[in-house]
């Protein structure tokens, strides 16, 4: 098998095809009452949002979380997560997207930082699981680097050239994962950050993942 010669794209999950914004909020807003902080909405989540996860925790405490209070954040922000994933769906016009671009013979790949064994039955469940080359999630703890997770994603793609390839994703971590392996990014609008953050990476900011999908057919040409 030779290089591709058409582009590929590496999606995003939570805040891009999955549309997930209720129930992060509410997990980030059950996190933070077990701290005794105040709730925040959903335009101070998407202003102020950021990884590392702690250093988002930063911004709206004051100071990092310690050690334990991380523990306490984390472990409730996942338990709330999954009770409440269960009433969110995909966005959108996810499924004609994903197969109209594989029909066309280009490929597609989706890296997430959830968790794998929690991803792939959720991605499997909504039918979309053929449409992609592969499917990684996080397997090592919470809080890492999405360029690292990145780099091992492409390298584990076979024939799929970095430079032809699109990285399409909510937040600004997807541009910086993007650059780390010579790829590019467009961020959509719809998910965990507002657009003045987005637009801070330089990388191009759509408000839909139509718009995405034309502009990475034109980015990796």
């Amino acid at each position: 098998m030779g290089m591709q010669t058409d582009a590929h794209i590496v999606w995003d999950w939570n805040g891009t095809l999955f549309h997930d914004n209720d129930a992060i909020i509410g997990a980030t807003n059950a996190a933070f009452t077990e701290l005794g902080l105040d709730p925040i909405t959903m335009e101070e989540y998407r202003a102020l949002y950021c990884v590392p996860v702690p250093k988002f925790y930063e911004r709206l405490m004051g100071r990092l979380p310690t050690e334990v209070e991380w523990q306490v954040m984390d472990e409730t922000f996942h338990r709330y997560y999954a009770e409440h994933r269960v009433t969110c769906g995909l966005t959108e016009g996810v499924a004609e997207l994903l197969e109209s671009w594989r029909s066309a013979g280009r490929s597609q790949s989706l890296l997430s930082m959830y968790v794998h064994d929690e991803l792939v039955p959720l991605v499997r469940g909504f039918g979309i699981e053929p449409h992609f080359i592969r499917v990684d999630g996080r397997t090592g703890p919470s809080g890492g680097s999405k360029a690292e997770h990145m780099e091992r994603h492409v390298a584990a793609l076979a024939g799929v050239d970095p430079g032809r390839t699109v990285v399409i994703g909510d937040a600004a971590d997807d541009a910086v994962a993007a650059r780390h392996v010579g790829a590019r990014a467009v961020l959509y609008t719809g998910g965990s950050h507002g657009r003045a953050s987005l637009e801070e990476t330089g990388a191009p900011v759509v408000d839909t993942l139509g718009e995405a999908v034309a502009l990475a057919a034109r980015l990796a040409a």
